[in-house]
């Protein structure tokens, strides 16, 4: 069997899976409602746009501003060609308003996570991971382990106590890195940041946090999961995407002690051999973290907006997670139920994702939605309007 073939035969198989993914396109900005390419308007609840900044004006004319003053690209890596003050200020933004002393950028928070963990961890040293931490962390770790052949653990998902047992038995390695989402993205639940650090502070351990799904989503003015538990400035080190709340446009960083900036620039594999953010994206993430500091009642709206929607999917029936964030799963089971009521809801005009095993365990497949601070109470009335119609024809309510 040829290459192709054999790509093509598991595709297939994919399909008669059911795990299958196809791209939708749109053809209009990402918002609350966009336009996509055969479908017409919809509403968007599958999006990490969560307070609406993707084609907020001031952030389109700073990306477009930062076109024309730098040009389209960097043209190499930073210490060969020099790097840009747009970065500099955009990193000295995002270190003011995450709490940290510094910060460094990267393409993408997945870039960031794999110039953190092979980075910093050698054989004396071990990383204690979430079970459900995002992909890229785990990644991250399995990088660390082949190339510098550091230790690894795994602790049960928030168990503080299994978390505590694998502090206790690496009581001899040199560096104990603890490494945890802020917001679990599958589940929309938060890291129990407080006892982490406690045990981290009892074990002399270090706590990275990667707050992708909470920068600019948590704590009374968008500063993440650290704000949310008015813990500011006590998390050793923060990664986080600039490609969610802050515009959505792409890009990542790390964030912890000026020592530890400094020590990425001359280590960190990620940073040291591909270019930095293209000038606009750049441009557009610094208005996007300003826009953040000025408006802090995007916040507001965007919880009372899950708030709203968590509790009408309750009244009509349905079966969504409790919790504080903005993502709100609907379990539903199956795999082949959550794909079919996701490709029904697009069908009344609702874009939603529906996700099942392997992506999460079996038996709890879901739709996944995720509420924008973007959304008006008639965009969140149509969509609650979908599910009711949906939900009745597949026998959920």
């Amino acid at each position: 069997m040829s290459f192709a073939a054999r790509l093509d035969a598991e595709l297939e198989q994919f399909k008669r899976d059911g795990v299958y993914k196809r791209l939708n396109y749109l053809e209009a900005p990402q918002a609350a409602r966009t336009k996509m390419q055969g479908r017409g308007e919809v509403v968007i609840l599958s999006s990490n746009n969560y307070l609406g900044l993707c084609n907020a004006p001031d952030v389109v004319a700073a990306g477009k501003r930062a076109l024309d003053e730098f040009g389209a690209g960097t043209g190499s890596v930073r210490f060969i060609c020099g790097t840009f003050t747009i970065h500099r200020e955009l990193e000295q933004a995002l270190a003011r308003f995450v709490g940290c002393e510094s910060s460094l950028t990267y393409v993408s928070c997945w870039n960031a996570n794999e110039g953190l963990v092979p980075t910093l961890l050698g054989e004396q040293d071990i990383v204690i991971s979430d079970q459900l931490n995002h992909a890229s962390i785990i990644d991250a770790i399995r990088l660390a382990k082949t190339i510098t052949k550091c230790q690894t653990a795994v602790y049960r998902h928030s168990d503080m106590v299994d978390l505590e047992d694998k502090l206790r038995a690496a009581k001899h390695t040199r560096l104990k890195l603890i490494f945890t989402d802020g917001v679990f993205s599958m589940e929309g639940d938060i890291a129990r940041l407080p006892d982490i650090v406690a045990l981290a502070r009892k074990y002399d351990a270090v706590v990275a946090v990667d707050d992708s799904h909470a920068t600019g989503v948590l704590g009374r003015s968008g500063r993440g999961t650290e704000e949310h538990y008015d813990m500011l400035g006590q998390v050793d080190i923060i990664t986080s995407t600039l490609g969610k709340a802050l515009g959505g446009a792409a890009g990542g960083f790390t964030a912890g002690p000026t020592a530890l900036a400094n020590y990425l620039t001359q280590r960190s594999r990620p940073q040291l051999f591909s270019n930095a953010l293209p000038p606009t994206v750049a441009g557009s993430a610094l208005a996007a973290v300003r826009h953040v500091e000025h408006h802090p009642e995007l916040v507001t709206r965007l919880h009372d907006n899950a708030r709203y929607f968590r509790e009408r999917l309750l009244a009509l029936g349905l079966r969504p997670l409790q919790g504080e964030t903005p993502i709100v799963p609907v379990i539903l089971g199956e795999t082949a139920k959550a794909i079919q009521m996701s490709e029904l809801l697009l069908d009344e005009g609702v874009f939603v994702t529906g996700f099942g095993y392997p992506i999460v365990p079996q038996g709890h497949a879901r739709v996944r939605c995720q509420l924008s601070a973007g959304h008006t109470r008639d965009d969140l009335d149509f969509a609650l309007g979908a599910f009711r119609r949906v939900g009745t024809k597949l026998g959920l309510i």
